[in-house]
């Protein structure tokens, strides 16, 4: 079953980038005459010396305002194609599609004892296992995708959210996103993923939906994310399932 999503409306810079070629050609029609009506002679009068002077200089505004635009728009381009819009297919059993080993973290060291097994087949991964609170903490396993294999930050700005193939199985699943800009781990976290159990579900969660669960609300900040996390969790001790076959962005 796949969610039907709104479809979202062209990017600043996308438009930016549509109504270029009409912007160079209003300008070169306007301010760039053609050259042999401004050439300059000795027999010119100073007005039109000064004319000539005039239009040189506007040309000359004009042309560096049109590469600075072009720079601009090019570095808003680079910038949003940075990061492809592919995390991972799980077509390798061990590394996501940037070919960084993937990451299976516990809460042994917050005072819980939960666990878990990964198994990738077929470009599917299927995490199992069980979840178990210690005294007064909830209990978390959490499936980390780094953007980076240093940690280094990238920039999302491009993209509007996360979005994945997942089938859930059991227990309570929400997707993480990791930045350098939070420093207590209480990252921005989507709500529960809701999908009819046993089959696969296309699910798009929007960055501006996500929220930190007990620190102040902050905006997340796109130019510095670290992973993608898919994070089960519970307050008492059950079983957890579910199977993913692809994460990315959009």
């Amino acid at each position: 079953m796949i969610m039907k999503m709104r479809t979202s409306k062209p990017r600043g810079w996308e438009t930016l980038l549509s109504l270029l070629p009409k912007i160079l050609c209003h300008l070169m029609h306007v301010y760039w005459p053609l050259q042999a009506k401004h050439q300059f002679n000795a027999s010119h009068s100073f007005t039109n010396m000064k004319l000539f002077s005039s239009s040189r200089r506007r040309r000359s505004l004009v042309a560096t305002a049109l590469i600075t635009t072009l720079l601009a728009l090019g570095s808003i381009t680079a910038r949003a194609s940075t990061t492809p819009a592919l995390l991972d297919d799980f077509s390798d059993s061990k590394r996501n599609s940037h070919g960084i080993e993937r990451l299976l973290i516990d809460d042994k060291g917050a005072g819980s004892q939960s666990h878990a097994t990964l198994k990738c087949a077929n470009g599917v991964l299927t995490v199992e296992g069980e979840l178990v609170p210690g005294r007064g903490v909830p209990a978390f396993i959490s499936l980390v995708s780094l953007l980076s294999p240093d940690g280094k930050p990238h920039d999302l700005t491009g993209y509007e959210g996360v979005r994945l193939r997942v089938k859930p199985g059991k227990g309570l699943l929400t997707v993480q996103v990791s930045s350098t800009e939070i420093q207590n781990f209480d990252y921005h976290t989507s709500a529960p993923i809701v999908g009819k159990r046993g089959e696969f579900t296309e699910i798009r969660m929007p960055f501006k939906d996500m929220k930190r669960a007990w620190s102040e609300q902050t905006v997340l900040n796109l130019k510095l994310i670290t992973s993608i996390n898919l994070v089960s969790f519970g307050l008492a001790k059950d079983d957890f399932a579910y199977e993913v076959d692809e994460i990315g962005f959009y």
